[in-house]
């Protein structure tokens, strides 16, 4: 079983920077997939930033060129730097890891991830 802790969360101002991090304990399968989600209340969860365990990334669209997901192996960590920040970033990031290599059409399905972490609290402010 796969624990996942999200940390560095806080409260920004729009064009500043964050960077969450989700440390990873237990079981990891030697090909997996990794990903960041945002939820705001009242809305559904959207896949933000995807990384396999071969380092293929997938961005969504709002965020490409702003964001960065990468994995700290030494660290057991993953990573979402996020830079130039919009009010509407503004979310709750939760990390998630599923077995296996998925195919970038399918990094930000709910249902392909299995352990999840609780969350950490991104605010940014105009």
């Amino acid at each position: 079983e796969v624990q996942l802790v999200e940390s560095g969360g806080g409260s920004v101002q729009a064009g500043g920077s964050l960077r969450v991090s989700c440390v990873v304990s237990g079981h990891m399968y030697s090909s997996w997939t990794m990903a960041w989600f945002r939820q705001t209340q009242g809305a559904q969860g959207e896949g933000v930033a995807a990384i396999t365990s071969d380092a293929s990334a997938t961005y969504a669209d709002s965020v490409k060129g702003r964001f960065t997901v990468y994995y700290d192996r030494a660290e057991n960590t993953l990573h979402l730097q996020m830079n130039s920040l919009k009010v509407e970033n503004t979310a709750m990031y939760y990390c998630a890891t599923g077995v296996g290599s998925i195919g970038p059409a399918f990094r930000f399905l709910l249902s392909e991830y299995n352990s999840w972490g609780k969350g950490t609290q991104v605010t940014v402010s105009s």
